[in-house]
Formats: C-alpha cells, structure tokens, sequence
C-alpha cells in the first residue's frame, strides 16, 4: 500500500446546498464507516450551523462535528456561547466550533453588516473564550458588550484547567479542547487576528497550498505578538471530486468560484491521486485536512465512505 504522509486527521463536509433531511444518512453513513469529522457550515440563507450540529452529534456515537463557521454579525455573543456550551457538556470532547466575519453582501441583507467585520470578529472570540473559561465577563467594546455575564453551566473542567485555577495561571493560557475556539480567515489581518485570539484556523477550499504556507505564517506571527504558545489547529478544506464524471465536477465548481478551472484549488481522482493531495496539504502546514465535495456531488453517503475507507488508509 502506498502511503502519502502523515495527517492528524481526516473529514469531510456536509454541504447545506443538500437540503436538512437529508443530513441524518450522512451522519450514519460517516459514523459508521469510521469517519473522523464532519463539518458543517451555516451560509446564508440555507441552514442553521448550530441545529444541524446537534442533530449531528446525537445521530452519531464517534464523530467529531465542526461549524465552520458561524458568521458572527447574526449572532449575540452570549447566545452562541451558551449553544457552545451546552453541546460540549451534552458530548464531551466531539464539538469544535469556528466563527467568522461573515459575507458582508449577505450580512447587509439582513441589517447586520459591520463598519469594522475584523474588530467584530475579536471582540466575539475575546468574549467567547472568556466565557467557555468559567469567567465573568464585563466589556463595553465596539459591538460586544456585556455586563457581568458568567454561564452557569460552562464546558466540563478539565484537569488541565482546575491546575491552572490552583495555580492562579492566567485561564487564557491553559485553554481545553473544550475551551477552543476556531476563526475563518483569509486576508493577513484575519489570519493574524486568528494566531492571536483563536484557537485554531479554519481555511475555505479557495485557499491553495501556497495560500496554507502563507497562512501559518501570519498565524504564527500573530501568536508570537500574543505570547501564545499553546496548539493552533489548522483547520484546511479541500475541494473533491470522485467517480466517472469528477474531473468536469471539479472544473465547474472552480469556474463558479472564480477560479480557472484548470490550475484553481482542488483535486480530482480516485483515492489515491486524493490522498496524495492531502498529504500536500499536510507538508504545506495543514493538521486537519477535510474533503468537500462539489455542489453537485450526486452521493454524498458515498463520498463520506470514500474519505473513511478509501483515503484515510493511505494517510500513514
């Protein structure tokens, strides 16, 4: 067996262009062909990220489920976190989350689009943090503001974090898993908004490998001008197609994009050409690499057993 490098991971994305009754056969489908993760996304106007993570984990015994992302000009800062929570507490250690600026086209329709989306975005994922930490938070920011706001019932405590609190370490530096939060980025203030104030990096399939070995870079830059050394999770989608008719699938969706259809980012092929793609991903600085499948993709259960039991054999 040919081997393509190593991965910390591998999953796959449900795409809300499926409509939200079709998602509970996904789910099965993943579990149980063994599947790591299965992400979710919450654009407008198609499906609610939350909803159908939660139907998510409550279809499935193993799955790691991921929003990525929630556009956060929808959303009150207290209310994601209370969601947040209350599915960690509800299944320990397979909940991740990521928040995002949001498209401003689609936030302006809706009466929410911000003068500033990059101060937005910190101000949520400061808040955010603080509070999945057990803190009481008070801040009067530019659009975040909070008076003396504390979750009764924050993410389980770990041994990690009850150490820290014996210690009286700063409860920044000691985030759990449960703790963590992602942040979608592309542009350099984002991506250095995200090493500073994340926890790791969600980065869309327009991002090419060059784009993931720019993009580490800046992460590490803003975790350096932050003092942080604890784990930044990058978090990298990758455009694919398989079966007979992949290659034109592929090409299609890079031209809807914007991309030329015939250099853009993505792969298409059997298993192998696949996994040798995500080990690429993987040397250009990826630690998660997740398979989203075109728009088009006309059996997403098989796709979901194509990553599980077809590439992540060849990941070494």
């Amino acid at each position: 067996m040919t081997s393509f490098g190593a991965v910390g991971a591998l999953g796959a994305v449900f795409r809300p262009q499926l409509p939200p009754e079709r998602l509970r056969s996904v789910v099965r489908a993943a579990d149980e062909a063994g599947l790591e993760q299965l992400w979710l996304w919450e654009d407008c106007f198609l499906e609610s990220g939350i909803a159908t993570a939660a139907a998510a984990l409550a279809w499935s015994e193993r799955l790691r489920v991921g929003v990525g992302l929630l556009p956060v000009p929808l959303r009150n800062v207290a209310l994601t976190t209370m969601e947040t929570a209350t599915l960690r507490r509800l299944f320990p250690g397979r909940f991740a989350v990521g928040l995002g600026h949001g498209v401003q086209d689609w936030m302006g329709q809706v009466g929410a689009r911000a003068d500033s989306p990059v101060t937005l975005l910190r101000e949520h994922l400061n808040a955010m943090r603080a509070l999945l930490r057990g803190e009481r938070v008070t801040v009067e920011g530019r659009y975040v503001r909070l008076d003396g706001v504390a979750l009764d019932w924050p993410p389980a405590r770990t041994p990690e974090t009850d150490a820290a609190r014996a210690a009286g370490t700063d409860l920044a530096s000691a985030a759990a898993p449960d703790t963590a939060v992602f942040a979608g980025a592309r542009g350099p203030r984002s991506l250095r908004l995200s090493g500073e104030a994340a926890d790791g990096t969600v980065l869309d399939a327009n991002t090419s490998l060059a784009g993931i070995r720019r993009a580490r870079q800046l992460i590490d830059e803003g975790r350096a001008t932050a003092g942080r050394t604890d784990d930044h999770e990058v978090v990298h989608y990758l455009n694919t197609a398989t079966g007979p008719d992949a290659a034109a699938r592929l090409r299609a969706e890079l031209a809807r994009e914007g991309h030329d259809p015939a250099t853009g980012p993505g792969v298409a092929g059997d298993a192998a050409t696949v996994a040798e793609a995500v080990g690429q991903a993987i040397e250009a600085g990826a630690d998660t690499v997740i398979l989203q499948p075109t728009a088009d993709e006309p059996d997403p259960e098989a796709f979901v057993r194509f990553a599980a039991q077809e590439v992540r054999p060849l990941l070494s």
